[in-house]
């Protein structure tokens, strides 16, 4: 039997009911969904709209509800669309850390959204762009010193809210008459700071990924300088601000492990005092717990790095008044490890100097063998230095056995390479004792 485990909004399969479709900021992952009976623990939803806007509401009717449904919510005046982005046990959670304490902030859902809610809604929508740019230019005729960032209309149109950024306190009352002349609907104002607006606009940032406001962060956290003190990062206004032209909400996401290390460092302070004359503090290396003194307190001059431990000790012994010989300790250099890495172990060369030990070693046959060296080939004078001194006085070859003796190692390959031409030699031999002996008798006869 074939099982279709597909969610009800058309994406994921199962053990991914958690998982959002990627297309809401700030999308909740609901690690509890796939356990059985989790929707029906808590009949609190999490609703969704336009950009980071979130609601909680009471799902009083009871009515099924998954993630990814369109519902229509209440509002006042009328209903609003908004799309269910958590349900179950997590909901709770969610308002707690949200800080609504009052019940009566939370309303109820009325249904899912019918065809004739979302026409309405889409009509709705289409008229944001318009509104903002009209919106923006009645601001510009009022002198108003503000910024109107985006508009959202509620999904049956009856009210729009116009999110705005501004540096000093806005008198907006006569702007809200003419809005609502122009519109004819019921004007909100909401202030929103340049975080907010930088995500609901959206971006990339400079590490290359999505900007973390318009994806996953719920609250802002504020952002000074000293975290990038602490973690000694240059005071560059153009590297430390984000696309909001506030400092980078990533500046403190590893300050914390910066203060917990640097409480392992001496304090900056502390002059080093040795043989050699004082060393001040220069720079320090937090996470490798290392540290540069200059004997020069303005400018760097002959730079010193050592080790926390090597600090703490030369502090140790400047209180007990004895000055060491110099910062940096006297050891032998230790053995080398051998990399674990392939690459860094060989060599990319390695592969020309075998070839070229193997052009040397080897033959034009390519079987191995050695090539034969000169000096090892048997000449006539060693062969004939294996002859009787009677027959070299014949033969008058010259006697020099020292300088043709075979080499060490090639005693026996020489011996038997030359036993053919030695038993040449001796049958010549043979052949002229019998001339010379046939002549003597012929020589007594006569």
């Amino acid at each position: 039997m074939d099982m279709d485990f597909k969610l009800h909004n058309g994406g994921g399969c199962i053990g991914c009911k958690g998982c959002g479709r990627q297309d809401k900021q700030l999308n909740t992952y609901d690690w509890l969904a796939d356990i059985p009976g989790n929707a029906e623990e808590s009949d609190l939803v999490e609703v969704q709209f336009k950009n980071t806007r979130k609601g909680y509401y009471r799902n009083s009717n009871r009515i099924p509800l998954d993630k990814g449904d369109t519902v229509a919510v209440e509002a006042a005046p009328g209903h609003d669309i908004g799309v269910v982005t958590l349900t179950g046990r997590l909901v709770p959670l969610q308002i707690k850390k949200a800080n609504i304490k009052s019940e009566a902030d939370i309303k109820r859902i009325y249904r899912k959204a019918k065809p004739v809610d979302m026409e309405k809604y889409q009509e709705a929508k289409a008229r944001e762009h318009e509104t903002m740019i009209r919106a923006r230019q009645i601001a510009l005729d009022l002198n108003l010193n503000m910024k109107i960032g985006d508009v959202e209309y509620q999904g049956d149109g009856n009210k729009a809210i116009f999110y705005y950024i501004a540096d000093e306190r806005v008198d907006f009352r006569q702007l809200i008459k003419v809005l609502a002349d122009a519109f004819h609907v019921r004007i909100e104002m909401k202030q929103i700071g340049a975080r907010q607006e930088a995500g609901r606009i959206g971006g990339i940032g400079p590490c290359g990924r999505e900007l973390c406001c318009s994806t996953w962060m719920t609250s802002f956290v504020s952002v000074s300088t000293s975290a990038a003190r602490y973690q000694d990062i240059s005071l560059n206004p153009q590297k430390l601000a984000g696309q909001c032209a506030k400092l980078k909400c990533c500046l403190n996401y590893e300050v914390d492990s910066y203060v917990e290390a640097q409480k392992r460092l001496p304090s900056k302070e502390i002059e080093l005092q040795t043989k050699d004359g004082s060393f001040f503090f220069f720079k320090a290396d937090i996470l490798s717990n290392q540290i540069t003194y200059s004997s020069d307190k303005e400018i760097p001059a002959n730079l010193k790095t050592i080790s926390n431990r090597r600090a703490f000790e030369i502090i140790g012994l400047n209180k007990q008044g004895i000055k060491p010989d110099g910062l940096e300790v006297q050891e032998s250099q230790p053995e080398q490890k051998k990399s674990a890495d392939l690459l860094e172990q060989e060599s990319l060369t390695r592969f020309d100097r075998s070839h070229k030990n193997n052009g040397e070693n080897v033959g034009g046959n390519g079987n191995g063998r050695k090539k034969k060296k000169k000096g090892n080939k048997p000449n006539r004078m060693n062969a004939d230095a294996s002859q009787p001194r009677e027959q070299q006085a014949t033969t008058q070859q010259p006697q020099n056995n020292r300088q043709d003796r075979p080499q060490e190692g090639q005693g026996k390959r020489n011996k038997n390479w030359n036993r053919p031409r030695q038993e040449e030699q001796r049958d010549k031999a043979s052949s002229t004792n019998k001339e010379n002996s046939t002549k003597n008798e012929k020589s007594t006869q006569a």
